[in-house]
């Protein structure tokens, strides 16, 4: 007689909910992308999801707060745009057409939960109080990070791919074992004033291929960690298109691993939202990870560096704006009647002005000295760098001029 393989089972899900994830296992339908949407591309709201209730609880402050959240991350997306263009940054990576992937995810999370991004989460930076100018001085050159992650709960961006996933596991694992440890002390977790955390672990669907994912669901997995992983699907990882990465739905792969995945519309804000609240719901209650597929798409390039033109087609991207998560969530507020044409107007001047605040930080940011930029490498002052600055400074001044000072005070 065959062995019979073991089953999962997620006890904590209704029924229906379970249904729900498995229609969504499959890939197509007559062409249809099988996901979580509660908007359609028109911003008609639709009921028959799991997920509705969630959605249909927000304040019309709180969904004014959504859209103009992604408002302001896309214009403040084109300034920074502009400023790669005129070489006042060094790089950009544009997140045109991912706003609602990451303001509603953004927007699901606590302030005591922890997130962790890759190089693109502009606007989740936007949603856990990240000073966007200070997000600008890594692609200005003039600083690692930009930010107090401490401060917000918000890590510094990754540019390593993949490399933040396995940090958030290990963040995600211990969280738990400081609950084991509150527990020993005799305080019982459940009752603590604080809520539990949860971690959300960001990447790209070209990032799913890395080895360092797999890793990180073995072990978000066998020790059900408090963690969300979040993949954005822009359907491109630079140049290589997301079938040719993956023969099954990305969100599919959870399946593996023994936990819930799910595929949303990353266009639809108020589906983000209510799948991510529900997942991080599920992780700081002890159930373990759940994977995130956000189906999106980026309008733009995949960083300033990269021409879009090469590898694909315009009338796949013509097709993608028709989908625009901006437009489509004015068309509901209109329509549903929670915002008219002076809020969509008073939105517009705020992202001027928050545009051209960007620009002046930008532009006021004083460059490291040699010594400060040097003072990184190591964690503890080291001989050889300090030889190094040393041998530096002696060279610049040999282009003092008849006044005495140097061409760039210990370099830029």
């Amino acid at each position: 007689m065959a062995e019979q393989l073991p089953t999962t089972e997620f006890d904590d899900i209704p029924d229906e909910l379970l249904e729900e994830l498995e229609a969504l296992s499959h890939d197509r339908t007559e062409g249809h992308v099988n996901m979580v949407q509660l908007l359609d591309e028109e911003g008609q709201f639709h009921n028959g999801s799991h997920f509705s209730e969630r959605a249909r609880r927000l304040t019309s402050e709180e969904l004014r707060g959504l859209y103009r959240d992604m408002a302001l991350i896309r214009r403040f997306d084109a300034e920074a745009t502009a400023l790669q263009r005129q070489g006042q940054l060094a790089l950009w990576v544009p997140v045109r057409g991912q706003e609602a992937a990451q303001i509603g995810s953004g927007r699901a999370s606590q302030p005591q939960d922890y997130l962790f991004p890759t190089y693109r989460e502009h606007g989740v930076a936007l949603t856990r109080g990240v000073e966007l100018g200070e997000l600008l001085r890594q692609f200005r050159g003039v600083s690692n990070g930009g930010w107090d992650p401490r401060e917000t709960n918000f890590h510094l961006y990754t540019l390593v791919l993949a490399a933040q996933v396995p940090h958030a596991v290990g963040y995600a694992m211990g969280i738990q074992r400081d609950a084991v440890r509150a527990a020993a002390a005799g305080r019982d977790p459940g009752e603590q004033t604080a809520p539990q955390a949860a971690v959300v672990a960001y990447f790209g669907d070209g990032a799913s291929s890395e080895g360092d994912i797999h890793e990180s669901m073995v072990f978000a997995a066998s020790f059900k960690a408090p963690v969300v992983f979040f993949c954005q699907n822009n359907q491109w990882a630079i140049s290589v298109p997301t079938q040719v990465q993956s023969r099954i739905p990305l969100h599919n792969r959870a399946k593996g691993y023994g936990f819930p995945g799910l595929r949303v519309d990353g266009n639809d804000v108020l589906a983000v939202r209510a799948v991510t609240e529900w997942a991080l719901e599920r992780a700081r209650t002890g159930k373990g990870p759940v994977l995130i597929e956000a189906y999106t798409y980026r309008l733009g390039a995949h960083t300033t560096a990269d021409d879009p033109t090469k590898y694909r087609l315009s009338e796949e991207e013509q097709d993608w704006v028709a989908k625009d998560p901006v437009t489509r969530f004015e068309k509901f507020l209109r329509a549903e009647g929670h915002a008219d044409d002076a809020f969509f107007a008073e939105v517009a001047a705020q992202g001027d002005a928050f545009a051209a605040k960007s620009r002046r930080d930008v532009l006021a940011f004083e460059p490291p000295s040699l010594a400060e930029a040097m003072g990184h490498v190591y964690a503890e002052r080291h001989p050889l760098v300090d030889e190094e600055i040393a041998w530096h400074l002696k060279y610049e001044s040999g282009f003092a001029d008849a006044e005495g000072s140097t061409t760039s005070e210990g370099g830029h």
